[in-house]
């Protein structure tokens, strides 16, 4: 079975987007070799609506990207959207049933699939408890504001930590795996 691999950037209060592009100026060789490893390393992207629209604005049309960006733009993509009926770039709607979409995808062969940031996304998958890693890039950053990955008044996740891993400028990599319920 396929796994859901989540990478998110997040702030040490937990944000994960804000107005600001604020991950600026934390640049390492070793993120940049992570986000790299990891892309090769899945066979699907699933993305919010959001970062879809981001992504499709640059990465088709991006020049100088080597590798990484003829990845990206070859890779199927799947997008979690209720107001967005036809996409270009290689992606399809999962659906309006998004967590039976990926159980689906999840179900068939191939390597894994992975999240980048689309926090709403990554929230319905961890509450359908579909997330098989959590790989949080924590950056030494307080923004004080913003949309948090774990809002209070949110269901209780536990989570066992089984890497970390300084990336350089200050960014560290946290990844966790779900406590099995039971």
């Amino acid at each position: 079975m396929r796994k859901v691999i989540v990478t998110e950037f997040l702030t040490l209060d937990g944000v994960y987007e804000e107005p600001t592009p604020w991950q600026q100026g934390f640049s390492s060789p070793e993120i940049g070799q992570f986000k790299h490893d990891e892309l090769f390393e899945c066979d699907v992207l699933l993305l919010g609506r959001v970062t879809y629209e981001e992504f499709a604005r640059y990465w088709p049309d991006a020049t100088g990207t080597g590798e990484f960006g003829e990845r990206m733009n070859r890779l199927p993509k799947f997008v979690a959207t209720t107001t967005l009926n036809s996409l270009g770039w290689n992606a399809t709607v999962l659906g309006k049933e998004v967590g039976a979409a990926v159980e689906a995808l999840k179900r068939q062969a191939g390597g894994n699939l992975l999240v980048y940031g689309s926090g709403t996304l990554v929230q319905t998958l961890l509450r359908r408890g579909l997330v098989d890693e959590l790989r949080l890039m924590v950056y030494p950053l307080v923004l004080g504001s913003g949309r948090r990955l774990f809002p209070g008044g949110g269901d209780r996740l536990a989570l066992n930590l089984i890497a970390s891993r300084d990336l350089g400028a200050g960014v560290l990599l946290l990844t966790y795996v779900p406590v099995a319920a039971g």
